[in-house]
């Protein structure tokens, strides 16, 4: 028996049809390299985002509204500081991810500055990062409690990694692609297509044998 669902508000994009200067900073579909040496394909498919009115009364799960993953600086590339703005699809997944982590700690969880989605083009981002997947949060606070030490930092990192088994959580320290002042918590390159992207054309020549 047919239901009759809410449609989403947001308007989803393929990122490749998008103007020469957003698809300079979003590049849909292109290619990052991870520390490792690793080339991983970014997402395609974007979630318009018209307004932070928008963004904030939009809620990708029931206590995660868009403009939690949005909230970025000067340090952003020029084009995404102002709306409209786009997100990964995989953002949804990620929301989905934080509000069981949130179920888990029963209280607030706060998502910093620039610790959501982040452009390949951001200057602070550095190869591959997942933040550029909308699949990275970067949290300074839950609760009452400011994560600042290594104790708290560790603390609500094991519970991450108990409610989230596949989630990876980034290791404590002062170096590079250590954290000391918050909690990383991401799923890793997930790229989502929702039912509704036109997706390609059928292509004989590509169906064979994988490499």
């Amino acid at each position: 028996m047919a239901t009759n669902v809410a449609a989403f508000p947001l308007r989803l994009v393929d990122g490749r049809r998008l103007e020469r200067r957003l698809r300079d900073v979003l590049m849909p579909g292109g290619i990052l390299c991870d520390h490792a040496g690793q080339a991983r394909v970014l997402p395609r498919y974007f979630y318009e985002v018209t307004s932070w009115e928008e963004a904030r009364d939009t809620y990708l799960s029931p206590h995660f509204s868009v403009s939690e993953f949005i909230h970025t600086d000067v340090r952003e590339a020029p084009p995404l500081r102002v709306f409209p703005r786009y997100i990964p699809c995989a953002t949804a997944l990620l929301a989905l991810a934080l509000e069981q982590f949130r179920d888990a700690v029963g209280t607030y969880v706060y998502v910093g500055a620039n610790g959501g989605y982040c452009s390949p083009r951001h200057a602070r981002i550095g190869g591959a990062s997942p933040h550029c997947w909308g699949t990275a949060a970067n949290i300074y606070r839950i609760g009452d409690t400011y994560l600042d030490s290594h104790d708290s930092i560790e603390r609500f990192a094991n519970i991450a990694r108990s409610v989230l088994p596949t989630a990876w959580t980034r290791p404590l320290g002062p170096a590079d692609a250590y954290t000391d002042d918050h909690l990383h918590l991401d799923l890793g390159y997930v790229v989502s297509v929702p039912r509704e992207a036109p997706g390609e054309t059928f292509n004989l020549k590509l169906a064979g044998d994988p490499l």
